[in-house]
């Protein structure tokens, strides 16, 4: 195909800064190189997390890799909220569709992107994010794309290192795409706080090579045989954007390395990281 034609924006609806990157890096890398517009709403500054306590004020430091890590996936808006990390549960869904309702309304949003309703993990900030979305998208009747990982992915992960990732069966998803991990890459070098020691991250990204798998949340109001003409579109284009390679990209190293390289970069030096050390904490 020697052109693409334009997709409507797209809002990625998150708890933490790096979850853009870690889950949603890969497609919202594809539709900004295929000239979609992105804005990316992150619910909370992620300051609870168990990984990169020694670096300084991780509701700082978090913040700051978030605007870097947006930047090499081309997204064009961010909006930051401070929202309690690890009690996003305890919040009100309907108050957090509010700022949903507010980032959509201010990125022209036709198609949501978050992740699976498990939470991928199992993370309850995850869960409520996605909830809060979906409220809103029925409301506005926008489609919901949710990123998931397949089921033999969770399990090799539950299995290696006690985590608790919800897979999903093959007659549960939607759109299986190839994606091309470059700039997602690059961003998550961003984030060096949450991806430096993190070993599950890394063996995710093994597991699924250049495979991502999504699901359609938009059930309330269509039937699943009989996808409206709006989800049909964005079913297009996120497949047609996500088998783009992504563009050339500076990268937070001073240029775009490999897998492994970057690998290396971010996890210092090998044999430093277990699978013990990570259970408390599993990152994506």
């Amino acid at each position: 195909m020697n052109s693409l034609q334009k997709a409507s924006p797209v809002l990625a609806v998150c708890a933490h800064p790096d979850d853009e990157s870690f889950g949603l890096g890969a497609a919202l890398a594809a539709f900004a190189a295929r000239g979609t517009p992105t804005a990316v709403l992150c619910l909370t500054h992620g300051a609870a997390s168990a990984l990169g306590t020694s670096r300084g004020d991780l509701h700082q430091i978090r913040a700051a890799e978030l605007a870097s890590a947006a930047a090499e996936l081309g997204v064009g808006d961010i909006e930051l909220l401070d929202y309690p990390d690890g009690a996003l549960a305890h919040e009100s869904a309907e108050r957090l569709s509010g700022h949903v309702q507010q980032a959509a309304a201010r990125a022209n949003a036709s198609l949501l992107l978050v992740f699976d309703e498990g939470g991928i993990t199992g993370h309850l900030d995850h869960q409520q994010a996605t909830r809060a979305a979906s409220l809103f998208a029925r409301r506005a009747r926008l489609p919901v794309l949710a990123w998931a990982v397949e089921q033999h992915v969770a399990a090799t992960l539950n299995s290696e290192f006690g985590t608790s990732f919800a897979g999903r069966a093959a007659d549960q998803i939607d759109c299986s795409v190839e994606v091309d991990r470059q700039r997602q890459l690059a961003a998550i070098t961003c984030h060096a706080s949450q991806a430096r020691d993190n070993p599950v991250l890394w063996r995710r990204l093994e597991l699924q090579g250049n495979r991502e798998v999504f699901r359609w949340l938009d059930r309330a109001d269509e039937n699943r045989s009989r996808a409206s003409e709006r989800r049909k579109d964005a079913l297009a284009a996120v497949g047609a954007a996500c088998a783009l390679p992504g563009e050339p990209s500076g990268g937070c190293h001073h240029g775009p390395p490999g897998h492994d390289e970057l690998r290396r970069n971010v996890h210092g030096p090998a044999g430093v990281n277990t699978p013990g050390g990570i259970k408390a904490n599993p990152g994506l």
